[in-house]
């Protein structure tokens, strides 16, 4: 086995509250052991572009605290291009590394074990994303972050609701997945969860909203995942079925901005120091992720075929609690 001596750090895709903390973590974890680091600026395309930084100790003093990431990231779908990948490749050999940390989600693991296939390149995953579906790991850098700032929103929508007796529908982010929208709901006392993965049915909810204001409900909250319709089209059956004063609420970017939890921090630490010990302990291709509370390397390969599903128990305890 190759011993290693550099390696290199990126944060790819979505940015997520508390990717600074693990590039702090991987980038101390590996001075500590007196190995040198570069910093790729903008993800995989600061790979294809040779976009690179020294790093050290001090070069991310004073970043746990910060939101997004001091590397940046962009999206870079002409990664998946072979001869984009080889200029990759190609910089990376040109400036010596020997292993690649990425700081991403689902995406940059896929983009991630491509590239330890074809190249042989040491390749470290520490999932971030707010979306929390990398598979292998109960939880990802940022999740928490942003359920609390989406929390922290409804909370106050609800203020509003209660005073102007309305129905509010809120729009958390969620394109393909509801792992954001299920545990924002459950937290904030949401009447209802609408996520990508379950089929819904408008009329058995208008009859529960009905009923609710019936009993003295005077405003009624319902948490929607972007992926799981038309908000629009979903208020205006709703208001039509139900006679009721509805209103939409996207929350939008604000999910992803803001200093990280303590959470947050804490897992991207763990994280970032477990794939440094991982890739000097000669595991080529794994994901540093955390099941059970405890830490655990994964393969890329399962990361990279698997899909990680929603939890349906949190999904059903949530509208058990909206009576």
């Amino acid at each position: 086995m190759k011993k290693i001596q550099h390696i290199g750090v990126l944060t790819s895709g979505g940015d997520a509250p508390g990717m600074n903390a693990g590039i702090r973590a991987v980038v101390r974890s590996a001075t500590d052991r007196k190995l040198k680091v570069t910093g790729i600026l903008r993800g995989y395309w600061g790979l294809i572009e040779g976009d690179f930084q020294p790093m050290d100790s001090r070069s991310v003093g004073g970043i746990i605290n910060r939101g997004g990431t001091i590397l940046r990231t962009v999206r870079c779908p002409e990664f998946r291009e072979k001869k984009n990948r080889l200029q990759a490749y190609k910089h990376i050999k040109e400036i010596g590394l020997d292993a690649l940390v990425v700081i991403g989600g689902n995406g940059s693991s896929v983009a991630a074990n491509t590239l330890h296939q074809e190249t042989r390149l040491t390749v470290a995953v520490v999932p971030a994303t707010i979306d929390n579906d990398v598979y292998g790991s109960e939880d990802t850098i940022g999740f928490d972050s942003t359920v609390n700032t989406a929390v922290e929103a409804i909370d106050k929508i609800r203020d509003t609701a209660t005073s102007h007796e309305r129905i509010f529908i809120v729009e958390v982010m969620g394109r393909h997945n509801g792992f954001i929208a299920q545990e924002v709901g459950l937290c904030c006392g949401a009447e209802a969860v609408l996520v990508p993965e379950i089929p819904y049915n408008l009329q058995t909810i208008c009859r529960a909203l009905s009923n609710g204001y019936k009993r003295g409900k005077v405003s009624s909250i319902i948490v929607m995942a972007e992926g799981a319709g038309d908000s629009r089209k979903v208020a205006e059956t709703i208001k039509r079925i139900t006679k009721l004063r509805v209103r939409i609420s996207v929350l939008g970017y604000i999910q992803r901005g803001g200093s990280p939890t303590a959470h947050s921090r804490l897992l991207a630490t763990k994280l970032g120091n477990a794939a440094i010990k991982n890739i000097l302990s000669g595991y080529s291709a794994h994901l540093a992720g955390i099941q059970k509370g405890a830490i655990v390397s994964v393969p890329l390969t399962q990361v990279a075929k698997k899909t990680k599903r929603i939890d349906r128990f949190i999904y059903k305890l949530t509208h058990q609690m909206a009576q």
